[in-house]
């Protein structure tokens, strides 16, 4: 049967630590993610006035003036600080495919809280724990993203220990190649479409992401999220209140040796008679492993039979193959 929306799946169970929940939100989540590699999550704990106070700091700062945004546009390189302009990112070349820019404009905010120390600030740490660059205003903007950043890594580690028990693992398993990751909030912007997109242009186009999960939250504006099923079509992913949309990334693709997926995904254009009005902000968090871990598909997911289809990679080879690919400089 056609899949028409992702599986919705209370998390609540396995938080509260009883081993039959925990086993019933396990196996929920393993055959979500065998199947689209997406799902969506209530019961996560996450206050939700947490949630209107980031997303209301992210309104706020899209809503000031192009010259104000570029105060803090990204440097010159591949560091992931800062403001990228509309038209500034091609997420389908992350892939090797050739397409117009998106049609967005976003902030990109890596680890807070970062520790003194040579692993942190030497030469192999090269950017990714680079300062944040924060707006002056909203004022509320830097505390309330420093606040979410640490919830949703709070977050992202719960999931993690989720997956570990869906594959048979200890909860902790992944946790020392998590423990000094380089996990980023993304707040983008999809603004009102004033003139027809370009062909083959949208907001964000087909890609899968780099690291283990995303957390997404988004509005209901016109011009929403797709995922592609492993049959090849396209399921929208409806937000529903009170709830994250999670996905999987490359780095778990390579970990289970494919019998997970990392899901295409888009971002498509609203329909044209609404185009003009149809503005949409989401807040991502890309949950990624420290840059020198080394991910090595699990033994447990290879045999004679079926062989490994992945060599060992650093993530920090992982990521910066995909991420220059996908900048339009």
């Amino acid at each position: 049967m056609r899949m028409t929306s992702i599986p919705l799946i209370d998390i609540s169970p396995f938080l509260e630590g009883t081993k039959q929940g925990r086993d019933k939100v396990a196996a929920e989540v393993k055959h979500a993610c065998e199947e689209i590699g997406f799902f969506l999550i209530k019961g996560h704990g996450v206050d939700q006035s947490l949630i209107d106070a980031t997303y209301d700091s992210a309104a706020d700062f899209f809503k000031l003036p192009t010259d104000e945004k570029l105060k803090i546009k990204q440097p010159p390189g591949n560091t992931p600080r800062g403001y990228t302009p509309f038209k500034g990112e091609t997420l389908s070349a992350s892939l090797g495919k050739a397409a117009p820019a998106d049609l967005k404009e976003m902030i990109d905010i890596g680890p807070v809280d970062v520790p003194e120390g040579e692993y942190f600030h030497g030469e192999q740490a090269s950017f990714y724990f680079y300062p944040n660059l924060y707006p002056e205003n909203p004022d509320a903007f830097k505390p309330t993203m420093e606040t979410y950043y640490r919830r949703m890594n709070r977050l992202a580690n719960d999931l993690m220990g989720i997956f570990a028990h869906a594959l048979d693992l200890p909860d902790d398993f992944f946790f020392d190649k998590l423990d000094k990751n380089i996990s980023a909030v993304r707040v983008i912007c999809y603004p009102e479409q004033s003139e027809a997109p370009e062909p083959g242009q949208i907001r964000a186009g087909a890609h899968t992401d780099y690291g283990t999960l995303t957390i997404l939250m988004s509005d209901k504006a016109a011009g929403g999220l797709q995922a592609q099923h492993k049959d090849g079509y396209w399921v929208d992913v409806t937000i529903e209140p009170g709830t994250y949309v999670i996905n999987i990334g490359d780095i778990m693709q390579i970990w289970t040796n494919d019998k997970w997926v990392s899901t295409m995904h888009r971002v498509v254009n609203p329909p044209a008679e609404v185009a003009s009005t149809a503005r949409r902000h989401s807040v991502v968090f890309f949950h990624q492993p420290n840059y020198d871990a080394l991910i090595e598909t699990l033994p447990t997911t290879y045999d004679e039979s079926t062989p490994r289809r992945y060599e060992p990679v650093t993530y920090k080879e992982h990521w910066n193959h995909k991420w220059n690919a996908s900048r339009k400089m």
